[in-house]
Formats: structure tokens, C-alpha cells, sequence
């Protein structure tokens, strides 16, 4: 009877060293890498002063903690504060913020989903996603106009696509 109850305590001990870490209560989570992160920012930065918009962006990852931000040359205060709530809002939907502001338009969203903390339903924000699972999200303010914000955002994500990997 020992000898089984040690074969057996032997057993289990083998078949848990052998899961995988993530059923020992590990996270794997992606995120953008911090270079990727810096050049994002500075491409959506770059594309709205090209077009002579004064602005900052922020790249937040889904736990919608900063994983970067830039504030471009001459950016208002505000800024860097819309850049951050539209990143925030596109993170909590993990939906554009362009399209959330249509929905709400059109009736497609409720105004009770805008009443969250740190939400603000303005277009100027992307969902980064990687095979259509959302990892994060870049938001651009400081534009007139969240289509202009958007469009400076996407640029910032076109830069840096074909390495989100």
C-alpha cells in the first residue's frame, strides 16, 4: 500500500510539472513592445502636424495602462487628457471610437454605456488588434474633428502593422 501511495504521489507530481504555466496560473498577454509602442505615437504625431494639427496620442495596452505617450510640438493642455480617455473608451469597447460615436448618433449604443469612468464616446481612437483579438489601443487628440484624430491615429498604427507579431 506504500509503495502505490507513493507510485501515485509520484504520478501526480510528474503530470503537474508537465502543464503548461498557464494552468499553474500564469498570464500570457500581448502587448505592443516599447519601440513599436514609440513609433506608433511618433507617425500619428508626424501625419497631424503634417497636416498642420497640433496634437498628443497615447498607446494604451488592454489593462488600459500607458504604455506610451507624445505630445506633439505646441499640443494644447488638453490633449494629452482626450488622447488618454478615447484610448481608455476604445480599450473598454475594444471598438474605434469613430464607430462607437456613430453608434451612439444612430441610436446603435446607449447613452448609459458612456456614463463609465474615463469614457468619452469622441472619435480619435484605434483598437490595436492582432488576429482580431484586441492587445491595446492608440488615441489621438488635439485635431478639429475626431475623423482628423482618427486618421492621424491611423497612421501611427499603419507604421508599425506589419510588425505586430
Amino acid at each position: 500500500m506504500v509503495i502505490r501511495n507513493s507510485t501515485f504521489a509520484a504520478a501526480t507530481l510528474a503530470l503537474g510539472l508537465a502543464a503548461p504555466a498557464s494552468a499553474q496560473g500564469l498570464l500570457t498577454e500581448q502587448r505592443l513592445s516599447a519601440a513599436l509602442v514609440n513609433e506608433a505615437l511618433g507617425a500619428a504625431v508626424a501625419a497631424c502636424a503634417a497636416s498642420g494639427y497640433k496634437v498628443s496620442a497615447v498607446v494604451l495596452d488592454m489593462d488600459g495602462v500607458r504604455q506610451g505617450a507624445l505630445r506633439g510640438d505646441g499640443a494644447g493642455i488638453h490633449t494629452m487628457d482626450s488622447s488618454f480617455l478615447k484610448a481608455y473608451t476604445a480599450v473598454t469597447y475594444r471598438e474605434d471610437t469613430l464607430t462607437l460615436e456613430k453608434n451612439l448618433k444612430n441610436g446603435q449604443m446607449s447613452v448609459l454605456q458612456t456614463k463609465l469612468p474615463n469614457v468619452v464616446v469622441a472619435g480619435g481612437a484605434i483598437s490595436i488588434k492582432v488576429n482580431g483579438v484586441a492587445i491595446g489601443a492608440i488615441g489621438v487628440g488635439g485635431a478639429p474633428g475626431g475623423d482628423k484624430d482618427t486618421a492621424c491615429a491611423q497612421a501611427g498604427l499603419d507604421k508599425i502593422k506589419d510588425r505586430m507579431k
